[in-house]
């Protein structure tokens, strides 16, 4: 039981990895692309996983897959609204970029599966368990980073969906409480963010599988 634990925790590894560096890329290009010569210059504009580490936040990713409980990151991009023509508009679509290609990862992943299963060719070792976590991990890390709370991407997606002034009365609470909040929330034994964003993996994981 603990050799595959360890398999289990190892194959989650690699894939959180190379998906927040997909994830933080997303980001970066879509910044990049919208005129903001920042994430260019800070080497931001590549999938090498090494771009996009902390240090820190790789140890909270360890013991979040670890644990079950908790909450780990990647390298935030650095973005400056001032360089974007529409400087609301287009913070909402950097951010909506990360969530995005995590999408993307799940869907190429997932179909793939789908297909393997419909044929009975997936493999039921460490193979195919690494093609179903590509899928349910990277639907995981989508609907944790559309959670409305800052500093997610969907705390920034409502803040530049709201109007102006609701926005910035958001952002003012939200940037002084919500990173509390959502520690307090990833961190707690009730499964608080569990039971918010498992139902939506859960059911996304088995409508793109067929299952």
């Amino acid at each position: 039981m603990d050799g595959e634990r360890l398999e289990l925790f190892i194959l989650g590894m690699i894939v959180i990895v190379f998906s927040i560096a997909l994830h933080e890329f997303g980001h970066a290009i879509a910044a990049d692309r919208l005129g903001d010569p920042g994430p260019r210059q800070a080497g931001r504009i590549t999938l090498w996983p090494v771009s996009h580490f902390d240090p820190f936040g790789f140890i909270m990713m360890c013991v979040t897959l670890w644990t079950g409980f908790g909450l780990g990151w990647g390298k935030p991009v650095m973005v400056n609204p001032r360089t974007f023509r529409n400087p609301r508009r287009d913070m909402v679509v950097v951010a909506v970029a990360g969530p995005v290609m995590n999408l993307i990862l799940a869907v190429v992943f997932g179909l793939a599966a789908r297909v393997m299963i419909q044929t009975e060719s997936l493999p039921e070792g460490t193979f195919g368990t690494l093609i179903k976590l590509f899928v349910y991990i990277n639907l995981g890390l989508m609907f944790f980073n559309l959670i409305p709370v800052h500093p997610l991407d969907g705390g920034k997606i409502l803040s530049g969906l709201l109007p102006r002034d609701m926005s910035e009365r958001f952002d003012g609470f939200m940037w002084q409480w919500g990173p509390l909040l959502l520690l307090t929330a990833c961190l707690s034994g009730s499964g608080i963010v569990g039971s918010i964003i498992s139902p939506a993996t859960i059911q996304t994981y088995r409508l793109i599988l067929g299952i």
